[in-house]
C-alpha cells in the first residue's frame, strides 16, 4: 500500500472528474447489471491500495453529520451534556444537520492523521467513504461528492468504469 499522493490525485481529478461524474449520474439512474455484486469486490481491491492514514482528507476537508446517538455517546465521553458538546463543537446547517464548526475536524491529530475519538467516532465517519454499503442507486449521489475529496472513492469509480465499460 502506497501513501496517497495528493499532487497525483488532484491532477487525475482535474482530468477525469467530469467523466466520472457523468458515469455516476448515468449509473445512478440506470445501474448496470451486477454492479451491486461488483462494488464489494472492487472495494476490497481499493483498500489494498489506499492507506487512509496517509490521507485523512475527509477529516481535513469534510464534516460528518452528528446523529442524536453520536451526540449522546461522544458527549458522555467528554463528561458533557449533548447541549454542552453541541455548543462547544457543532453548528446547525441550513438543512438542520449538526456538523463541525470548523475544519479540519477538532478530533483529528494532524501529526499522524489519527482520530482521537476513533472508538466512539460519529457513525458517518465510521462508514466513510461508503464504498459498498448499500445498493448502487442509493449511494451513487454520495460518490459524486466524495470523488472530490477521497482518493479511495476516486479509485473505486475508476475501477468500476474499467470493468463496467462506458455507459450510454
Amino acid at each position: 500500500m502506497l501513501p496517497v499522493n495528493f499532487r497525483s490525485f488532484r491532477k487525475k481529478l482535474s482530468l477525469y472528474r467530469k467523466t466520472f461524474r457523468n458515469f455516476l449520474n448515468k449509473t445512478e439512474k440506470a445501474p448496470p447489471r451486477g454492479i451491486d455484486r461488483l462494488t464489494p469486490i472492487v472495494a476490497r481491491e481499493v483498500w489494498e491500495e489506499v492507506d487512509c492514514l496517509t490521507c485523512a482528507n475527509c477529516c481535513k476537508k469534510m464534516t460528518p453529520t452528528f446523529t442524536p446517538q453520536d451526540l449522546k455517546r461522544i458527549s458522555a465521553h467528554f463528561d458533557q451534556t449533548p447541549e454542552q458538546f453541541k455548543k462547544q463543537w457543532l453548528k446547525r446547517e441550513r438543512n438542520k444537520d449538526l456538523v463541525n464548526k470548523s475544519q479540519p475536524c477538532q478530533f483529528l491529530n494532524l501529526e499522524d492523521n489519527k482520530c482521537s475519538i476513533y472508538a466512539i467516532r460519529p457513525v458517518d465517519c465510521a462508514g466513510f467513504p461508503h464504498l459498498s454499503k448499500r445498493k448502487w442507486e442509493d449511494y451513487a449521489h454520495i460518490h459524486k461528492q466524495n470523488i472530490d475529496y477521497c482518493p479511495a472513492t476516486f479509485k473505486m469509480v475508476e475501477k468500476l468504469m474499467a470493468r463496467v465499460g462506458p455507459v450510454l
